[in-house]
């Protein structure tokens, strides 16, 4: 479904924002998830400086690592540089992030009574320094390209919320959901109330589009994902009204057809799903995101390169956004990446 977007607000480079509407482009849009980050050596920089929060909640170190990659590689888009466990700090969780630890959050949720506990704080004010990011960011690209702005799905912060750290099945997620299945609607409610205040005054701060990550998602069956996924993810894609969304839910193909029926721009995709699949099952009605296995970076520059041309062709140039199948890993080397990119802007022109 396609969302406005004030004509006021618009960048130089609209190619990203014409994707999502579904027109014609002269070759796709290309951007990746987690490019502001770990591989690029400015980025090193400033994390041996600051802590990661640190990073995330000054303005100006929040515009510079945003706009990194822009400089450096030429991206399409900008994704705002932040991180999706700012919902549960807003909700008064205890989030740390350790150098080799990950995620933790040590005041988890272990009863029902925590859930009722839990009141869905003023977002503007709890997360002001995000907004603030926002407007800084901005100001630096200059109307250069658009900015995206993001949030985790309720589910995967659910997840977190209840493991208290990184997991591979989130057993005791998903535990409390078999024990304590009001309670855990409950809590989902609460994220996605907060959820959908977040991506308001995101919006009205300027970003240009928005993406919903549901990175957990794939941990349920279809029946599960349906109950406990779904729901949630329908209420923040429809209060975002003014610009584009990307709902990306890792390891859903098997929902791709659901999906799309959703009040959503696009839809982001794995590297489990052919690009053929994605698109018989979206009956090629909706822009595509994706898919190069991030692994796939390790490869020569010049296979890399045609490995990207092949995706193109195989999802066709239009309604198709070239990004890799989840975000790209900090081994990955600065010409790599940039191979990636060029091979995309190189489409078409030999």
């Amino acid at each position: 479904m396609t969302k406005n977007l004030s004509m006021s607000n618009l960048p130089e480079n609209t190619r990203l924002l014409k994707a999502l509407k579904g027109e014609e482009v002269d070759r796709p849009p290309v951007w990746m998830m987690r490019q502001a980050g770990r591989y690029l050596p400015e980025y090193q920089v400033l994390r041996s400086k600051y802590t990661f929060f640190e990073r995330c909640e000054t303005p100006e170190l929040v515009a510079e690592i945003t706009t990194q990659p822009i400089d450096r590689l030429g991206v399409d888009a900008a994704i705002l540089f932040s991180d999706i466990l700012v919902i549960p700090q807003a909700l008064d969780f205890d989030v740390t992030i350790e150098k080799g630890e990950g995620p933790r959050i040590h005041n988890n949720i272990t009863s029902t009574e925590q859930v009722d506990n839990i009141v869905v704080a003023d977002i503007e004010d709890r997360l002001s320094y995000v907004f603030e990011g926002i407007k800084a960011t901005l100001e630096r690209l200059d109307g250069k390209v658009p900015l995206i702005g993001f949030a985790g799905a309720p589910w995967t912060i659910f997840c977190y919320a209840v493991e208290g750290r990184g997991s591979k099945n989130f057993a005791k997620a998903k535990q409390f959901c078999f024990e304590h299945p009001e309670a855990a609607h409950k809590l989902l409610q609460k994220i996605t109330d907060a959820t959908i205040e977040y991506a308001k005054g995101q919006v009205n701060a300027g970003v240009h589009a928005f993406q919903l990550f549901d990175s957990w998602a794939g941990l349920w069956s279809p029946e599960g994902f349906a109950h406990w996924c779904m729901p949630y993810i329908k209420q923040i894609l429809e209060s975002i009204t003014e610009v584009p969304t990307i709902l990306f839910a890792k390891g859903c193909w098997y929902a791709l057809k659901d999906m799309s029926l959703l009040s959503c721009s696009a839809l982001g995709l794995d590297w489990t799903v052919s690009p053929e699949f994605a698109r018989a099952e979206t009956e090629g009605k909706i822009t595509l995101q994706g898919n190069f296995d991030p692994t796939q970076l390790l490869m020569p520059a010049e296979q890399i390169k045609k490995e990207v041309n092949t995706m193109i062709n195989r999802f066709g140039k239009d309604k198709y956004i070239v990004n890799l199948g989840h975000g790209i890993l900090p081994n990955i080397s600065v010409d790599h990446a940039q191979a990636f990119v060029d091979a995309v802007k190189e489409y078409g022109t030999k």
